[in-house]
């Protein structure tokens, strides 16, 4: 990783906003000149689009979490060697719609699997690469849900898995943030803009040399 580069996370139980915050941080690192790809997982690479197909829109799947975890595990290492790496050696910031937290939430605290052996997993693909900061955008399962709903979003096969499945990982994240390093919570509650602001106080916070006073 060289100069401004940095590796920054959204993190967030489905319906939070993520994928919306993610485009207005874009913008913004668009407009103050902050070279940056803007990529999601499981995604961003041919391998791991073709793994995000399988994972989330095959609901005719029976699948076992142990498979779940293992195709998102894949996808994070192509994600790692093809995306992550080489643009922080080129010294661009990476912006991501998730990371391994998700894993710890969905598939530690949503699904069950055994936390250590999530994170041996996660350790593998990664290589022991983490973000330099991870913010969780938070909002009650049942608003979240609400959220999905209003928008017309028809449920992907982990979101099928039900309102019991979304409260684990909201508080499976909340667990992680508090026992973490580089993970901080953020309230995903009220206008968008709000809530925008709020994230780019928090990196302005972090990462003052980088980032400008927001005004």
């Amino acid at each position: 990783m060289t100069g401004t580069a940095r590796f920054i996370v959204l993190e967030g139980g489905d319906g939070v906003g993520k994928t919306t915050q993610i485009a207005l941080l874009s913008a913004w690192f668009d407009a103050i000149g902050l070279p940056h790809v803007s990529t999601r997982e499981p995604g961003g690479t041919p391998v791991g689009e073709a793994i995000r197909e399988l994972v989330l829109r095959r609901r005719d799947l029976d699948m076992p979490p142990e498979s779940e975890l293992l195709l998102i595990l894949a996808a994070r290492a192509a994600f790692i060697r093809d995306v992550v790496r080489p643009a922080l050696d080129a010294g661009t910031t990476v912006l991501a719609d998730r990371f391994s937290l998700s894993t710890l939430a969905y598939q530690g605290y949503g699904r069950g699997l055994d936390l250590d052996q999530v994170r041996s997993g996660i350790e593998i693909s990664t290589g022991g690469l983490a973000p330099d900061l991870c913010l969780v955008l938070d909002l009650p399962a049942s608003e979240g849900e609400q959220r999905q709903a209003r928008d017309g979003a028809e449920p992907d096969r982990i979101e099928l898995a039900g309102s019991g499945f979304r409260q684990a990982v909201r508080d499976g994240y909340l667990s992680l943030a508090a026992s973490e390093p580089g993970v901080e919570v953020v309230n995903a509650r009220g206008l968008t803009e709000d809530v925008h602001t709020r994230i780019r106080d928090r990196l302005i916070a972090r990462f003052p040399t980088i980032f400008p006073p927001f005004g």
